[in-house]
């Protein structure tokens, strides 16, 4: 039977999420919706921080932003400090990420940074001219088909997506700006999608340090902290194995995206 003693001090909670993954709408990503129930959790429990296990090489501009907002919304509500821990990358949506934290560790060899916005796909034209393939379109609206794979690139195409990667990219560094603030190397060129190496990311102020997350904690809320760890449930359909398709195909995404790491 375990003895309560009220005067004896409680250790300190924090709750440990890992966002680990690529980030969209999919049921293999990290998305708002399926974090948002962990990120409340997480907060209600009275922690003395929130600690997040970042490994992610980054997905949608939107979900990043989603969950960020929210940990940091959190986060200032409750009064609440977070701490990023990252593991193999925090690249693009995923240094979005570690930047909703008011310090990100990282590894001597973790990858961080590429802070910009990707377009990326296939052209078929030529293939297609030689097969035989005519490609039909019927559009209302003449930007209908903007970088349709089956028609060669236009310029007019590259110059509208620019023009819409180009905000994305400013919110992205308004977000950054905003979190590391000071810390940032004003002479460096931080946001033209260049990564970094663990302490090359130290010296730049993309990150604070060079810590794994349980000595870090530990020095920070005493040996005994209890560390919770908090993480997405796999639905029963993923258990069984019973979505293959689905899963194959996301993971054929997902591995295009750690590839541009080398991972």
């Amino acid at each position: 039977m375990r003895l309560f003693i009220p005067f004896l001090p409680r250790p300190s909670i924090v709750p440990v999420i890992r966002l680990g993954g690529t980030i969209g709408i999919g049921a293999r990503s990290l998305n708002d919706e399926a974090l948002a129930p962990l990120i409340e959790k997480a907060f209600r429990m009275k922690p003395a921080a929130v600690a997040l296990q970042v490994n992610s090489p980054g997905g949608s501009a939107v979900q990043s932003s989603l969950i960020a907002a929210r940990i940091r919304r959190l986060a200032d509500e409750k009064k609440v400090p977070v701490h990023a821990f990252v593991e193999d990358v925090a690249a693009s949506g995923g240094y979005w990420l570690a930047c909703a934290a008011d310090d990100i560790w990282v590894d001597e060899s973790s990858i961080v940074g590429s802070i910009g916005v990707i377009f990326a796909s296939f052209g078929f034209p030529e293939l297609m001219a030689r097969q035989g393939v005519e490609r039909r379109v019927v559009a209302a609206g003449k930007h209908k088909s903007l970088a349709d794979p089956f028609l060669p690139q236009k310029a007019e195409d590259v110059e509208r997506l620019k023009a819409l990667q180009a905000p994305i990219h400013q919110a992205f560094i308004d977000h950054v700006k905003r979190s590391r603030g000071q810390r940032l190397n004003p002479t460096a060129d931080l946001f033209n999608a260049d990564i970094w190496v663990g302490r090359q990311s130290v010296d730049l102020g993309l990150t604070d340090g060079v810590a794994h997350a349980v000595p870090k904690l530990k020095a920070l809320y005493g040996d005994k902290v209890k560390l919770v760890p908090l993480g997405r449930r796999r639905s029963l359909f993923q258990r069984l194995g019973l979505s293959l398709v689905a899963e194959t195909l996301g993971a054929a995404e997902d591995r295009a995206l750690w590839a541009r790491y080398g991972l």
